[in-house]
């Protein structure tokens, strides 16, 4: 390669290994296999299945997408919205932009904070890394959070935040939408603002599971009672937890808590396509009481969940020193209100898969 193309031969093997990595995060995009990245660029660009689900929300409108970056968003968004437009500040990633979206999106230099159309409902994904490093505080976003808010106060707009953003400091920087939390494969994405105009009524906490095409808001039923262990225990998903609506989901999959301030769900039936533990044995925690039990049960492999208890499931699984044949879950979380009267409570379960 160096023989061959002297100073751009780091550039051409850069491009060709993100071009890989690029297949399998935004194949349902586009033909990416000519595309041009940067590394930062590729790694905050949202995956296809969720950019795709964003964009389907905004069928039909006018969208500007005004932290364009190197286009993946604008790709998503040309196959639902009625027009495009992209902007971004940083010109070599909007050359990329220009190349990777050959003309199916009109395209200017701009700053996110500087509003350039009207009209339009506006996506600004800010930038949440620097030299490789995440920022997680709304303010070192950029652009940050906070003057974004205040530029498009009154319009419609879609912010992507990271997932693990402190709800509370987006209550006081004035935001009165709906906050999205996605969840694709097993693991939570993205939360999303929504302003009001781009939501229904009443709803301001939306679980959107993407593998299962299932939806969660705070608007939905939470009448989920507190109740002893029944043949199932479900862990549900991130996206579920993370934005709060674990009484509505065990609402609707006719499920209870077994804590009212413990995320984990029991239930004679597991919801459709769920993975859940059935209960063979439940005991006060105690780490020889439970090595007793698990050996009676051949136990040699050991998944181990726990919810409230201070416990490193790595270091208890090394002082169990398990040697049978069999595969278990141990649930182990903390039951009854804390202090005097709470209790760490170990459930031994068999996996549905």
């Amino acid at each position: 390669m160096r023989a061959r193309f002297g100073d751009r031969a780091s550039l051409l093997v850069e491009t060709t290994l993100l071009r890989r990595k690029a297949r399998e995060k935004l194949g349902g995009l586009a033909d990416v296999s000519r595309w041009f990245f940067t590394d930062e660029a590729l790694q905050q660009a949202t995956a296809a299945p969720v950019a795709l689900h964003r964009a389907a929300r905004l069928a039909g409108r006018i969208v500007h997408d005004a932290t364009c970056s190197i286009g993946t968003e604008s790709a998503a968004l040309r196959g639902a919205a009625a027009r495009v437009i992209g902007s971004d500040l940083d010109p070599v990633r909007l050359t990329m932009a220009r190349h990777n979206l050959a003309g199916t999106v009109d395209l200017c230099r701009a700053d996110a904070l500087r509003p350039v159309t009207r009209g339009a409902a506006v996506v600004v994904d800010p930038a949440r890394r620097s030299a490789g490093r995440r920022r997680f505080h709304p303010a070192d976003y950029q652009p940050a959070l906070g003057p974004l808010l205040d530029c498009y106060r009154g319009q419609d707009l879609a912010v992507k935040c990271a997932p693990g953003i402190d709800f509370d400091q987006i209550s006081r920087l004035g935001f009165d939408g709906e906050i999205e939390v996605t969840s694709y494969r097993g693991s939570v994405r993205e939360a999303c603002l929504w302003s009001i105009g781009l939501t229904p009524p009443g709803v301001h906490r939306r679980a959107s599971v993407l593998d299962r095409g299932e939806e969660i808001t705070d608007a939905d039923p939470d009448d989920c009672p507190v109740l002893p262990v029944g043949r199932w225990i479900v862990d549900p998903d991130g996206a579920v937890v993370r934005s709060g609506l674990v009484r509505q989901y065990g609402a609707r999959h006719a499920l209870w808590q077994l804590d009212p301030d413990i995320a984990y769900l029991s239930g004679d039936r597991l919801p459709p396509g769920v993975r859940g533990f059935e209960v063979l044995d439940q005991l006060a925690f105690d780490e020889r009481r439970l090595r007793q039990v698990l050996t009676g049960l051949d136990c040699g492999a050991l998944e181990i969940l726990v919810r409230g208890v201070q416990t490193d499931p790595d270091v208890l699984r090394r002082r169990l020193r398990l040697r049978g044949s069999a595969s278990l879950t141990v649930v182990i979380a903390r039951i009854g209100r804390f202090g005097a009267g709470s209790q760490a409570v170990a459930y031994v379960c068999r996996s549905s898969r």
